[in-house]
């Protein structure tokens, strides 16, 4: 998750929403990204999609069979949904997203029966930490 919090504070030098996500494959890590949608105009441009997009380059395949994902904050139902279709098996977060989240805190996609891959998940890796940045980032656009 230290590695996850490191993409998330390049995502603040764009002045972006600090979101970091790292993907780790037999104990590698294959993927990092961070939150560029504001910097890139570009609503899709998660930290998650972007270590997802940068693991399946790596790796030269979509399917990213036993891969972990670690996120700083919860995914929303985009990212969820980009895990799902890339088969990652495991994903720890670190803050909860009580606007958004998708694995707990708003729905729990986990628990529905219309997907044909369920991840394991775990949330509040880090979560202080990993709440702050966000926290402190929102206040000084107030």
């Amino acid at each position: 998750m230290l590695l996850a919090i490191q993409e998330a504070k390049k995502a603040l030098q764009l002045d972006d929403v600090p979101v970091g996500s790292i993907i780790v494959l037999d104990g590698k890590v294959v993927g990092a990204g961070y939150n560029k949608s504001i910097s890139e105009c570009n609503p899709t441009s998660h930290a998650e999609i972007n270590s997802i997009i940068q693991a399946s380059e790596q790796l030269q395949n979509y399917r990213l069979l036993n891969a972990t994902i670690y996120t700083t904050l919860e995914p929303c139902t985009m990212c969820y949904g980009a895990i799902v279709h890339s088969r990652i098996k495991n994903i720890f977060f670190g803050a909860y997203d009580k606007k958004t989240g998708v694995c707990g805190s708003c729905l729990s996609l986990n628990n529905s029966s219309c997907f044909n891959h369920y991840p394991n998940i775990t949330g509040g890796i880090l979560e202080y930490e990993c709440s702050q940045l966000l926290k402190n980032f929102f206040e000084a656009k107030r």
